[in-house]
Formats: C-alpha cells, sequence, structure tokens
C-alpha cells in the first residue's frame, strides 16, 4: 500500500495556500488603517460579512455534488454555530491581545500557543503522536516564529494582553481540533458551508462591538478602501478558511497548526517587498528556520497512509519520524 495520496498532497497544498493567504491579510488592514479611521474590531466585522455575502455567492451559483455533501454527513446547525463561535473568539480575543500587549507579542503568544495546545488534545482526544521528530519540528517552528517576529526587539509584554492571546490560542485549537475530529469521523460536511456558517456567527458577534468602535470608515479614498475591503472578504477569508476548513480535516492537527505559521512569513515578505520595510537578520533567520520545520512536517505528513493511520517506519531516515 502506498504512504502517500492525492488527496493528503491536495490538503497539504489547501493549508499551505491559505496560510500564505492569511499573512496578506495583515498588509491589507495595515493599508486600510492609513487610508481610513476603520477600527481593528471593525476591519473583523467587515472581514467577516463581506466573507460571508462572497460564500452565499458562490454557493448560490455552483453546482452540488453528487452523493450528498462535499466533506461526508452533514453536521448539525448546533455543530456549525460551535465552530463559528470558536472562529469569533480566535478573531477577536487576537485583536484584543494586540490592543494589550502589542502586535509582536500578540502574534508570538498566540501563535505559539497554538501548535502546544493543538498538540496536546490531539494526543488526548484523538491519539495522534508527534514523535520525536515531529516535536523536534514543532520546536523548530516555535523558534523561528520568536525570532521572526520578535527580532526587532520590539513589544511590551502585559499580562492583560498575554491573557487576551491565550484565549485566542485557545479558540483557533478548539476550531483546529474540531475540524480534524469531524473529518476523520466523515462528518465535516461542506467546508464553503462550514466557512459561510464562521463568518456568520462571528459578523453577528462582533456587530455590537464594531459599533461601539466605530462602524462605518471615514476616509477621502473610498475607492480604495472599497477595494481593500473587498480583497480581504474574499482572499484571506472566504479563500482561505474554505481551503483551511479543507486541509484540517484531512492532516493531523498538529501538523495544521505548524503550516499555518506560514502566515507570518508571507507577511513578513510583503511588508518586505511591497511595504518597503528593510529585511533584517532576525526575518531571514525566522524565515528559514519556520520554512524548515515546516517542510520536515510536510513531507513526513505526505508520507503517511491515505487512512491517515501510522504506516511501517522508514529505514533510517530520522526526519521521517515527523509524522509518527
Amino acid at each position: 500500500m502506498s504512504h502517500s495520496s492525492p488527496a493528503a498532497g491536495r490538503s497539504l497544498l489547501y493549508l499551505v495556500v491559505a496560510g500564505a493567504a492569511w499573512g496578506t491579510a495583515g498588509a491589507a488592514a495595515s493599508l486600510l488603517f492609513l487610508a481610513s479611521d476603520l477600527g481593528p474590531l471593525s476591519l473583523t466585522f467587515w472581514r467577516c460579512a463581506g466573507g460571508l455575502a462572497v460564500l452565499l455567492g458562490v454557493l448560490a451559483v455552483r453546482r452540488r455534488p453528487r452523493g450528498g455533501a462535499a466533506g461526508g454527513a452533514r453536521p448539525s446547525v448546533a455543530s456549525l454555530i460551535g465552530t463559528g463561535l470558536l472562529f469569533t473568539v480566535f478573531q477577536a480575543a487576537y485583536f484584543a491581545a494586540v490592543r494589550e500587549t502589542g502586535l509582536a507579542v500578540g502574534t508570538v503568544v498566540t501563535l505559539g500557543a497554538g501548535p502546544v495546545l493543538i498538540a496536546l488534545g490531539a494526543r488526548r482526544w484523538m491519539g495522534e503522536r508527534l514523535g520525536r521528530g515531529g516535536a523536534a519540528a514543532v520546536a523548530g517552528a516555535l523558534a523561528g516564529l520568536a525570532v521572526l517576529v520578535l527580532g526587532s526587539g520590539g513589544g511590551e509584554v502585559r499580562p492583560l494582553g498575554v491573557g487576551w492571546a491565550l484565549l485566542s490560542a485557545a479558540g483557533y485549537a478548539g476550531m483546529t481540533l474540531r475540524a480534524r475530529l469531524l473529518g476523520r469521523r466523515g462528518a465535516g460536511g461542506d467546508p464553503l458551508v462550514t466557512t459561510a456558517w464562521s463568518a456568520g456567527v462571528g459578523a453577528l458577534c462582533l456587530l455590537p462591538l464594531a459599533a461601539a468602535e466605530g462602524l462605518w470608515p471615514h476616509t477621502a479614498e473610498v475607492g480604495r478602501v472599497l477595494w481593500l475591503l473587498a480583497y480581504v472578504a474574499t482572499v484571506p477569508t472566504a479563500l482561505a478558511y474554505a481551503l483551511y476548513f479543507t486541509g484540517a480535516a484531512a492532516v493531523r492537527a498538529a501538523t495544521v497548526s505548524v503550516i499555518m505559521l506560514i502566515e507570518p512569513v508571507s507577511a513578513a515578505v510583503i511588508a518586505v517587498l511591497l511595504l518597503g520595510e528593510r529585511l533584517t537578520g532576525a526575518v531571514v533567520l525566522g524565515t528559514v528556520l519556520l520554512l524548515t520545520a515546516v517542510a520536515a512536517l510536510i513531507a513526513a505528513e505526505a508520507r503517511r497512509p491515505a487512512d491517515g493511520r501510522p504506516g511501517p517506519r522508514p529505514a533510517a531516515v530520522p526526519v521521517q519520524s515527523a509524522a509518527r
């Protein structure tokens, strides 16, 4: 039996593209903040509301796959709302962390705690083991994240902000573990529907917070603001989360969390190439560490059997133990 499958390869590719797309959201947000008085909560609301509109349009015109939902059995409304609430906690708590303790510390704590919580949860509830190689790859990825984001020396650690970041990481971990668990049961459902529900629940929960912050942007560059909002709703939201839910259902949860660390790499590359930020040694080193760890886990995951169970141990190739 082959130790890899086309489906596994597609799922890994979906996750890589989703992570890269998430990384572009930061650059678009920076441009939006410069062009208008839109706040982070209002931006997140419009991201969810716009993403929901895009997804509903796609669902209205696409052909339904034969034999039921694309991802297996159709999940219940309660299950979809649960995923949406975890999505909302992940998004809202992250922005609260950024406000309290800054972008650098908020990002490192949220994205750094996520893989640890996910690895523990996957071991506890699904019996998914990383093994020594996998644990080393996760550690390398977290080291790369810290170097990449904190390398500039900025950021002040504030306990309340760290608490919000840990709550955000818990929401992200719950969302990832839930997607993986439902996928293993064949009850993941249609990723587009799951993403639409998540965006809808997020928009509903964030509406009062966004209204208090200031819902409507005031700007002299209406066209530019509308274009950026359309981009944020379409690429890093509707497209990226649909790909994320598709991939997360088929790939081990801890591997998903490390692959998604491509997000800060993508953001750093865009910042250097398009926003004029300086390329530093920390950016280069952090990027190399992160991508090396991600590549190791992708290679190991691609060698796993199509049913997701551990296959025979490859002979004398230490890196391959990362998937075990």
